[in-house]
């Protein structure tokens, strides 16, 4: 065994001339000969690349053995064919150095995109990884154990890898007319999908047809109130502003409609309306645009900058777009008291950067840098002019804007407490300032060359997160979930206590009728006043979100979150019909095909459930594994039940007395990552499956076994298509792309469209089938996150799609 020693200024390997470790010491590299540093980062390059050639060339062994196999097996004699040529599937290694190993690598880190998480490797993976062993079972067309499933740690190399530039997936789509079938890349690995026969002549250089129809977002069901303040308002038309994803929405709860402004293309984090009511302000966050159509070019990176955009809330116009921010705009106000000439923002920089914008000019009027520790709040005061206050962690600044300059005081404790956090801000009649704290207190500040507090009011339990001044005085709500009406000597009124199934107080605005607007840290609204009880208007969910399932025949639907959140939708209304919680995040969601009341629900600790979807009571709770359950689905003839789980298995039950007995058939084990889609045929006796290592696999559901001759399964009608991988479905990749990029496919129920959901918050819309390579399509934008779900109601008239981290639902009309 070779062992390394080390001397003053030099590595030493020893024992490396034989296998009984004989062999004189080799100097591996000097130390302090040169730059070390420049070559370790020239090591780990070589490194980095020799892993790409090595995961090629493991591909291509495992295609000749899938061909070799395919011959062996074969009935027929004359069904022998030659594997075709490889020669240009291997490529010389370069020299690889002696490196001593036993140092931690460097941690190669994805830049920041709309999809932050992904879904992670199985336990499985990694101890197959660990224990080096490759299974003897029949692996599909170009797979090999162990290579790069986790999509977390290697996504940033596909993205490097996969362009046409030097060093990237140069391969191309290939046709084997002879086999009628289409041999395409992912990372390099092949993958082989057959043509059905009624496709009688394919030509893969044909240009593809746009689909008949578009898409129109018709509703986003959540709001943004979990990390986000002072961001929902009334509007003069009686609707209400507030955002989510990307999308702003206007929402009249009298006439049940909404509006959507999308000029943006991330996140948005703040907003702000001007004085008239009718122009309104929204700022979003920097990331970037890693679309894979876009990898032709050596820089394929295009970036989402943060911006503030200014627009008109009539006609949904953009009037100005303002950039010159970093990272991500936190708060945004006009000015008051000139009828909103100014727009003051402050950025979420090191420095926090507070810039003052005459925004119909678009030019910048002042710059400074505001605080070290994250600002929270910034407001023009509504009563002094050119005065400006922030406040944020342990500090509340008083700004005056003199000449193009801002000049700073500091708010003075004194003898009172400092609290962590000042959290938001309001204003007297007379121009005082007020601001909540995170102790649950009040500052008055007293104006004056002293910006000193004259008054301190313990107004909550909790952190105070908004204060909304009105005619006869205040109204605070906090983290204790209570709303209070003051006077305006601080003289409490009337309270309000919210239930914790909403959440607590996150921001409240008031109308000149006394009517309260509530956005809660659980994404919900209310509206009402101290009077009445407060009424749920908007719902959402608040973690990741991937569990999707469409009504087998009325216009609902049903989402699961990892917030434990399952919750049964109406499209009409668009409003949900029942809630539940649950013990455990949910994963993945269906109908039983003929009682509809049935619905089973896999989750993200291996158990799997059936509810009764009219009591919402448990029917039955099945265990496999321990990692979460991605796929659940009833067969079309509901008498089977298969879980794809991400134990890289697929759970097969017996489903009787109507969807209400459950026992278990078997096992199909052969997948060598997780299970990612599955799709049953429109005779329940066959399934295809996708994993997380770009495989297609088929199944025979009654024994459970792999159906090694995949192309006897090219003319099977399968009963849906959300597998990412197929031959009617090869089109929607886009050239380059990493395997990862595409999250979701589905079909609609009449053959005629395809849509996908990508990894960077766009939904497509193709003609289907796709099967001309980069096929054209209709892309739409609304998520900042990875679309995680896309599927088409069952009359085909609508699309939903769920987005990840954004934690929305939008459901889109066909038109």
């Amino acid at each position: 065994m070779a062992k390394f020693n080390f001397s003053q200024d030099r590595v030493y390997v020893s024992g490396a001339g034989d296998m009984n470790g004989r062999g004189d010491e080799m100097p591996v590299f000097d130390l302090f000969q040169g730059n070390t540093e420049d070559r370790i980062k020239s090591l780990e390059q070589r490194v980095e690349n020799q892993e790409d050639e090595i995961a090629l060339l493991k591909s291509s062994l495992a295609d000749v053995l899938r061909r070799l196999k395919e011959v062996e097996t074969s009935s027929v004699a004359s069904a022998y064919r030659k594997p075709s040529p490889m020669k240009n599937h291997f490529q010389p290694l370069p020299s690889r150095p002696t490196v001593d190993n036993t140092g931690t690598p460097k941690t190669r880190v994805r830049p920041p995109s709309p999809s932050v998480h992904k879904r992670s490797p199985s336990a499985k993976d990694d101890q197959t990884k660990s224990n080096g062993t490759v299974s003897n079972e029949i692996r599909r067309a170009g797979s090999t154990d162990n290579l790069m499933r986790d999509s977390k740690r290697s996504s940033f190399r596909s993205k490097k890898t996969s362009t046409g530039g030097p060093g990237g997936n140069h391969k191309q789509m290939t046709y084997n007319e002879e086999e009628g079938s289409v041999r395409m890349h992912l990372r390099g690995r092949p993958v082989v999908l057959y043509k059905p026969s009624e496709i009688e002549s394919y030509n893969p250089a044909e240009p593809s047809q746009m689909p008949d129809n578009k898409l129109k977002l018709e509703w986003v069901y959540g709001y943004r109130g979990k990390d986000c303040r002072s961001n929902l308002y009334f509007l003069p038309t009686g609707e209400i502003v507030y955002f989510i994803a990307a999308v702003v929405v206007m929402y009249d709860p009298k006439d049940g409609y909404q509006r959507h402004y999308l000029g943006h293309n991330d996140d948005v984090k703040c907003l702000a309306i001007h004085p008239d009511k009718l122009k309104i302000a929204t700022g979003q966050v920097a990331g970037l645009e890693l679309d894979g159509r876009e990898y032709k070019s050596h820089s394929c990176k295009k970036p989402r900058l943060p911006q503030v955009h200014v627009w008109d809330a009539v006609s949904l116009t953009t009037l100005h777009v303002i950039s010159s921010f970093d990272r991500s705009v936190a708060c945004l106000s006009f000015s008051k008291i000139d009828g909103g000439t100014y727009l003051c923002a402050v950025d979420e920089s090191n420095d926090h950067v507070l810039s003052v914008w005459n925004w119909e000019k678009e030019t910048k009027i002042a710059e400074t840098k505001s605080w070290k520790d994250p600002v929270l709040s910034c407001e023009f005061n509504p009563h002094v002019e050119n005065s400006i206050v922030t406040c944020g962690k342990s500090h509340v600044i008083f700004w005056t804007l003199d000449g193009g300059q801002l000049t700073k005081k500091q708010g003075l404790f004194e003898k009172h407490e400092k609290p962590k956090y000042l959290l938001c801000l309001a204003f007297t009649p007379t121009g005082e300032v007020l601001s909540g704290d995170s102790n649950g207190n009040i500052q008055m500040w007293a104006q004056g060359s002293t910006r000193k507090i004259s008054q301190v009011i313990q107004a909550h339990g909790g952190p105070v997160f908004t204060i909304c001044a009105t005619k006869e005085g205040y109204i605070t709500g906090g983290k204790d979930g209570c709303i209070k009406k003051w006077d305006t000597k601080f003289q409490m009124l009337q309270q309000s206590q919210v239930s914790e199934e909403t959440g607590s107080i996150r921001t409240i605005s008031c109308d000149n009728q006394g009517l309260m607007l509530v956005g809660t840290k659980k994404n919900s609204i209310l509206r009402g006043n101290f009077d009445s009880p407060l009424e749920v208007i908007v719902h959402g969910h608040t973690d990741e979100l991937w569990g999707l399932a469409i009504h087998p025949s009325e216009p609902q639907f049903l989402t699961g979150s990892s917030d434990k959140q399952l919750i049964l939708w109406d499209s009409t209304s668009h409003s949900p019909l029942w809630m539940k919680t649950m013990d455990d995040g949910i994963q993945s969601a269906d109908f039983h095909p003929t009682n509809h009341n049935v619905i089973a629900v896999g989750m993200v600790t291996g158990r799997w459930l059936v509810l009764d979807a009219n009591n919402m009571e448990l029917i039955t709770v099945h265990t496999d594994g321990f990692e979460q359950h991605d796929v659940i689905k009833f067969s079309p003839d509901g008498n089977f039940l298969a879980i794809g789980s991400h134990d890289n298995s697929i759970y097969v039950y017996h489903v009787t007395d109507g969807g209400r007995k459950f026992s278990k058939l078997g096992k199909c084990s052969g997948h060598s990552s997780y299970i990612t889609h599955f799709d049953w045929s429109s005779d329940s006796k066959y399934m295809q499956s996708n994993s997380g290592d770009y495989e297609l696999l088929y199944w025979e559901t009654q024994t459970c076994r792999q159906i090694t001759a995949a192309s006897s399964l090219r003319d099977v009608a399968w009963h849906t298509q959300s597998c990412t991988l197929g031959f009617n479905v090869l089109g929607i990749w886009p050239e380059g792309a990493d395997g990862t990029d595409i999250n979701s496919v589905y079909r609609s129920n009449d053959n005629r469209l395809l849509a996908s959901g990508d990894d960077f918050g766009k939904v497509h819309l193709y003609k289907y089938p796709a099967i001309q390579p980069r096929s054209s399509g209709h892309v739409f934008n609304g998520h900042s996150s990875h679309v995680t779900s896309v599927k088409f109601l069952t009359n085909d008239e609508r699309l939903v799609s769920t987005g990840g981290q954004d934690c929305s639902v939008m459901q889109w009309k066909v038109v």
